[in-house]
């Protein structure tokens, strides 16, 4: 793809044509549109823009609108988006890409992919969706996660949704969730494997790891007693596989448990695939907790050891990103999520990170690798009990006011 969709040179009445001039030409100001930093915001370690980076205004006039006069004189919209969301990311051939959830108005989700030169704004969606091999019987997919692997191929996991064949008669709510994947060199011609096979009846925010680890495939799961509930585990998991093209892994470890009271109490996934840095591996994750108004995702990071990766050696406590201004509101309210991030190939390090806002749209953050490692490395952990963040919290205050000399 790459380039503009030009409007079709056909015979149509003149309030016809006027309109199709109309609301192409509001889209290509929409797109224009620059998305400058959000100046009200700074906490030092990272930005936020004023605008989304994507939302449904993106889709192109030909995935909605019924071209021909003739089929759909009064040109409306016949497959209506009803949000874009939880991109996955990537950097290739000069410019950022998200996959982009593209969610019709039929609660159908399909991937897409749109590309920046900046990351930031300018988005333009591929000429057409991805044309993804199916597995029966499937009925949605979602929430791709994209890693470039050391065996030079590139790799989408990806939720795989079907209705639970064991639901009671009348039960149109109860589904199964596997972890779906797919591989491709150019992002054009996608090759459907077997979904993964692990010991967890179910898998949902399920990531492969970049490099093999003991000569395997590695893979960071979310293990399921059910498609909502984890049950009585959960956790960021892990499990090795040693061929990729049968999905069958090995056991599975919890690496990162949920623990009470905390951003991550009700469950928690890895969100992208890890970036790699001097110090360890970057992570950057979800947790979920509940509140009255329901459930609250926001999203928080940790490193892990290069030499183990399944070894944690840096949990800064709390979130590290949550719901902010406009971004609670939405389809599912009081959610950030993220299954996409970029590290830009630039004298900064830069780091541009893609999360669906409530999700109906798509949002970017931007800092850098240095800034990232900092929050990890030195930024406290969960004091767990209020005795303990009060005395954390003095710690803070006394230093700093020694540092003062008041």
């Amino acid at each position: 793809m790459k380039k503009k969709s030009s409007l079709p040179k056909i015979k149509a009445p003149a309030a016809w044509s006027a309109r199709l001039k109309k609301i192409s030409a509001q889209q290509e100001n929409f797109i224009a549109r620059k998305n400058p930093v959000d100046r009200e915001w700074d906490n030092g370690v990272f930005d936020r823009f004023v605008h989304p980076a994507i939302t449904y205004r993106h889709a192109p006039i030909d995935w909605r609108y019924d071209l021909n006069p003739k089929t759909n004189p009064f040109l409306m919209e016949r497959l209506g988006v009803n949000a874009t969301l939880n991109p996955g990311a990537f950097y290739w051939k000069g410019k950022v890409h998200m996959v982009v959830r593209f969610e019709g108005y039929d609660r159908k989700s399909i991937f897409a992919i749109a590309e920046s030169a900046n990351g930031i704004d300018g988005w333009r969606f591929w000429d057409e969706p991805v044309d993804l091999p199916e597995l029966t019987p499937e009925t949605n997919v979602y929430d791709m996660r994209i890693t470039f692997h050391e065996d030079g191929c590139i790799y989408g996991v990806f939720c795989a949704e079907a209705k639970d064949p064991n639901a009671k008669p009348g039960d149109l709510s109860s589904a199964v969730a596997q972890a779906g994947l797919v591989r491709t060199k150019d992002f054009k011609t996608w090759e459907r494997l077997p979904n993964l096979k692990t010991p967890a009846s179910q898998q949902r925010n399920v990531v492969l790891h970049p490099e093999f680890v003991d000569g395997q495939y590695a893979f960071y799961t979310r293990p399921m007693d059910g498609f909502i509930d984890v049950g009585s585990g959960g956790g960021i998991g892990w499990a090795l596989c040693k061929d990729i093209t049968t999905g069958v892994t090995g056991p599975e470890k919890i690496i990162d448990g949920r623990a009470y009271h905390t951003i991550k109490e009700v469950k928690n996934g890895q969100g992208p695939a890890p970036i790699k840095t001097p110090q360890g591996w970057l992570h950057l994750a979800h947790g979920v907790r509940a509140c009255a108004a329901g459930l609250r995702y926001v999203l928080y990071m940790f490193m892990t050891s290069l030499e183990d990766p399944t070894q944690i050696i840096a949990r800064p406590g709390g979130h590290f990103l949550a719901p902010y201004g406009d971004e609670g509101f939405g389809d599912v309210s009081n959610v950030t999520f993220s299954n996409g991030w970029v590290e830009l190939p630039d004298k900064a390090k830069t780091v541009l990170i893609y999360y669906g806002g409530s999700d109906t749209r798509c949002y970017v953050a931007r800092s850098t690798v240095a800034k990232l490692v900092d929050w990890c490395l030195n930024t406290p952990e969960d004091a767990l009990t209020t005795r303990r963040a009060v005395d954390q919290r003095l710690a803070l205050i006394r230093a700093n006011r020694a540092l003062l000399d008041r």
